[in-house]
């Protein structure tokens, strides 16, 4: 939960060859950790960061108590694991849980709305990764299965291990790693412990909407105390938290952004168009989570958590459309390097932003263990789990311009190329301007699959509920007298995940005649803007050169709309239910021992995997101007074997050659292994051949019948631990990857049941040419590759060189990762894993001594494919540029006197400003998007009683 168990000298953890076969957590995380600087003067000497206790234990807190928490569960774990570890109760080492990750080797994080969300571990995006809570399976709040971070408190964790190879007692691991969040168990806790913080945020970027926000807090509570003779443990923690983000974002319009233009100088690349905004962001989150632990002998061991966090999010967003070069010839062209640096355009319309979007979420997380001793060596363990997530977003958008489908005002706007990629945007209209602006659909978007509708916003209400259940029975033991295989376990899971997906979207037409919106049933084409919508300060969009524009309140002007269901079935496609019953059993033996006079730990096992697999949902179509809807339904049932071993060998003192090799897999996104399809039928193809993709008859969808990924894995690492504290490590790995998930797969499907929706006459032609076999694009396992990688990691305190730099230390790490995957709908082209930066490195330099600490951590990854929200909120992949992000902190902590217990910590996230940009064409200077957060600022106060 929240806290970080002091350090004592005196404890040796235990070795954690079972990694989560007990999600109580008692073989990895629960172990103290040894004393940070274990020098032979300790006790005599005591500094701030380790103070002797009665009864003379080195107590060790702060930085160098988690780096040296967390160099103990890699030294003993037989798998290649990191580890972040709490300084304190309630304190882990960043602002959140994401960015103390994101400081592992090999470990990224792809920042999202400003907040680093979506981990890639080894180069291997979110989707191939598992994210455990105490070594139960979790369900997110996300759009498919990849969690997002930040629905957890940080506050509520005291260790989150990343797991890199496999054992078999691990269930439902990735291919990349398995991310293990472990909270606190009170009955390994010392004493009582009740700590309350609070903490501000500043956003220095600056108030980007009138009715945002830059000042946020976070405050959060601990209880953890003993009773009954200790036998009965409770961890209680509340944690709330208003977070702002205020940025600035701009997107090149259109497919590809780029369009080439004919010049005199030759052809040129021009601006296609731009979307230029301003959002602001509201993140309230409200949690809890609550552990009790009894154990009333050696006998019995019981333990429950539970935790809950509310998430809801408010997004403003204001911005202006410009469609350029896609609707209209440039004059006043200058070109610049095969680049179009300036021009004046004349489009036909513009189309003004003002949307408001928010996302209401709730997860519950509930797991109970109990574990019996059968004998002084058999342990029987029971554990039952059931976690839930319920998401509703409501997404707005609200349209205005000059006129109706190019009907108003024509404005000229000159562009100007800027060093950065972006282009100035200097218009001539006054967009803040009611007089000359009209609530409308300046473009004529609006059409609802057979005729024009009045589209001046827009509505989408997406609801996701995840609900898993697990059960889970194993038993371990000890052989008699084996040599080196020390012991076994067997153990059987079952899990029932179900993901339901349920789309309602509108469109939003002013009210006043008219039915459906249809412009042919005199739906009016626009509205004047309402004065009291209109909000007394304006935004700008002066990073692009647009001084003001038009700001409204989007909730009034959604009262002044009259919505329309939208039921074109690209729409009613979406919704679906997908089921996963799975059954795994496993296997493995223990060793432990002595061999050529080395110590010798490790496992062999294997893991059978029994799939049922099942899909709801509806196939949508359009037939004579009337949309068909079918429900179907159907699944699909597999089994797979993962075999797996680890060894890890003490060849000199300290000094470790730690082996791994195995099978694993994990699923796809939810959302690909959907039943649902969108039938799309076009007469206009009729008499074009027989060629499928000429044909008639199309359709895109899911495939209910996808299976996972697969991976062979080889993983080897040499680890060295000083005694002074410290440690050096070097990781190899290699991954033969199949059944790759192809997106882009396309294969042919026999249409012939939908040729009643054509004429007669029609039927005949594509009868007599077999155009009736058209084109199904649906995902598919036809893709392979590899992925090939090293990692090297430093932990040193300073201490270790010489007793004149105790206090001072360094935590850095280094990482380079090649892939290539080669898909079966292109074979001629290879490509790169989505989130895989081929070098990676971090670095952390802090100092501690006395109460007073302080840290700087930057982090850097080079270029990558990075997965954004595209049109439809449809996932789109684009290369974004490098990055390096300085982070930094300095606290002091009162040791005596009568503030003791009191700790100030002030914090600076991003001081290097750095911006998240995409680009396309392979060239950094055509920027697809662009977004700008700033820095934030925090300073708090922790008071431990």
């Amino acid at each position: 939960m929240l806290a970080a168990a002091p350090a004592r000298a005196q404890e040796t953890p235990p070795d954690p060859n079972a990694p989560s076969a007990n999600p109580t957590g008692k073989v990895t995380v629960e172990q103290p950790a040894p004393p940070a600087d274990p020098t032979p003067d300790a006790q005599a000497n005591p500094d701030a960061t380790a103070t002797a206790t009665e009864e003379g234990e080195i107590v060790v807190t702060g930085i160098r108590a988690s780096l040296a928490r967390s160099a103990e569960i890699k030294r003993n774990s037989t798998l290649i694991v990191d580890s972040v570890s709490a300084e304190d109760i309630g304190k882990l080492p960043d602002v959140s849980i994401a960015d103390s990750l994101a400081r592992l080797p090999g470990v990224t994080a792809q920042r999202v709305e400003g907040r680093d969300q979506n981990l890639s571990i080894r180069g291997l995006g979110p989707d191939f990764s598992t994210t455990l809570f105490n070594g139960r399976e979790q369900v997110t709040v996300g759009d498919n299965r990849g969690v997002e971070y930040d629905q957890y408190p940080s506050e509520f964790f005291r260790n989150v291990n990343v797991y890199k190879s496999p054992d078999a007692s691990l269930i439902a691991a990735g291919i990349s790693g398995t991310v293990d969040l472990r909270s606190l168990r009170p009955l390994d806790q010392r004493d009582r412990s009740v700590v309350v913080s609070a903490r501000g945020q500043y956003n220095d970027i600056g108030k980007r909407n009138p009715d945002g926000k830059r000042i946020g807090y976070r405050v959060s509570g601990a209880f953890v105390d003993k009773f009954a003779d200790d036998t009965f443990g409770v961890a209680i923690g509340l944690a709330a938290t208003e977070a702002p983000t205020n940025y600035d974002k701009y997107e090149a319009w259109g497919d590809a952004g780029y369009p080439t233009v004919a010049t005199p100088q030759g052809d040129a690349f021009i601006l296609g168009g731009a979307k230029p905004y301003v959002q602001s962001n509201l993140l309230k989150r409200y949690g809890g989570v609550a552990t009790l632990e009894w154990q009333p002998s050696d006998k019995f061991h019981s333990t429950f958590d539970a935790l809950y966090t509310h998430f809801n999010e408010v997004q403003r967003l204001r911005g202006i459309e410009f469609p350029l070069a896609y609707n209209v010839a440039p004059t006043n062209v200058v070109v610049r390097d095969g680049f179009v640096q300036s021009a004046t355009f004349q489009p036909a319309y513009t189309v003004q932003r003002n949307d408001y979007q928010e996302r209401e979420a709730d997860l519950f997380s509930f797991g109970w263990n109990n574990d019996f001793a059968v004998t002084d060596t058999t342990h029987l363990n029971i554990d039952a789990a059931w976690s839930r997530a319920e998401r509703t977003d409501f997404l707005l958008e609200t349209y205005s311009g000059t006129g109706y489908n190019g009907t108003g005002a024509r404005d000229t706007i000159n562009i100007t190329r800027q060093d950065n990629g972006l282009y100035s945007i200097v218009p001539t209209i006054n967009y803040a301007d009611t007089n000359v602006i009209r609530i409308t659909d300046p473009g004529g978007w609006g059409y609802n699959g057979t005729t024009a509708v009045v589209q001046a916003g827009f509505l989408n209400r997406p609801k996701f509920t995840d609900d898993l259940k697990s059960l889970r029975a194993s038993l371990a033991g000890e052989f008699g007298d084996l040599g080196v295989v020390k012991g076994y376990e067997v153990g059987a899971n079952y899990s029932q995940r179900e993901k339901r997906a349920a789309f309602t979207s509108s469109f939003l037409c002013p009210k006043g005649g008219g039915t459906g919106c249809t412009v042919a049933s005199g739906t009016p084409t626009s509205v004047a803007v309402p004065a009291d919508a209109v909000l007394d300060d304006t935004v700008s969009l002066g990073f692009l050169g647009v001084p003001q524009m038009l700001t409204v309140d989007p909730l009034k002007i959604y009262d002044l709309l009259n919505p329309v269901f939208d039921n074109r079935p690209e729409s009613l496609a979406k919704d679906y239910s997908v089921k996963e019953k799975v059954w795994t059993g496993y296997a493995k033996l223990v060793i432990d021992g002595e061999a050529g006079g080395k110590a010798l730990k490790g496992s062999l096992g294997v893991q059978v995997v029994h799939t049922d697999q099942s899909s709801t949902g509806r196939i949508a179509g359009l037939t004579g101007g009337v949309v068909t809807l079918a429900d179907v339904g159907d699944g699909v049932k597999y089994t797979n074997v993962l075999p797996s071993a680890t060894m890890s060998v003490e060849l000199i003192p300290s000094g470790f050659v730690k082996l791994g090799a195995s099978r694993t897999m994990v699923r796809p996104r939810i959302d690909q292994e959907r039943i649902s399809q969108n039938v799309s039928i076009n007469p206009a193809n009729v008499g074009l051949g027989s060629n499928p993709a000429n044909s008639p008859f199309s359709s895109e969808g899911g495939n209910f019948a996808l299976r996972p990924y697969k991976s062979t894995n080889v993983d080897v690492s040499l680890e060295k631990y000083f005694p002074s504290g410290g440690y050096v490590a070097l990781t190899g790995y290699f991954k033969s990857i199949s059944d790759y998930v192809d997106a882009n797969n396309s294969v042919i499907y026999d249409f012939s049941p939908l040729l009643p929706s054509l004429t007669p006459a029609q039927q005949a032609i594509v009868q007599a040419q077999n155009a009736q076999f058209g084109l199904f694009r649906n995902p598919a396992n036809s893709g392979e590759g590899e992925l090939i990688g090293a990692e090297a990691t430093v932990s040193l305190p300073f201490r270790a060189i010489t007793t004149a730099l105790d206090g001072f230390g360094v935590f850095a790490s280094g990482s380079y990762t090649y892939s290539a995957i080669r898909l079966a709908s292109n074979p001629a082209r290879t490509i790169t894993l989505p989130g895989l930066s081929d070098w990676v490195m971090n670095g952390t330099a802090y100092f501690e001594k006395n109460g007073f600490q302080a840290r700087a951590t930057y982090r850097y990854r080079s270029d990558f494919l990075a997965e954004v929200r595209g049109l439809s909120a449809s996932p789109e992949l684009n290369t974004a540029q490098s990055e390096g992000i300085l982070d930094a902190q300095i606290g002091y902590e009162f040791q005596s006197g009568p503030l003791q217990g009191l700790a100030i910590l002030a914090q600076a996230k991003n001081l290097t400003d750095q911006e998240f940009v995409q680009y396309v064409g392979g060239d950094e200077r055509q920027v697809r998007r662009y977004q700008r957060y700033g820095t934030d600022y925090y300073l708090g106060l922790t008071y431990r009683f």
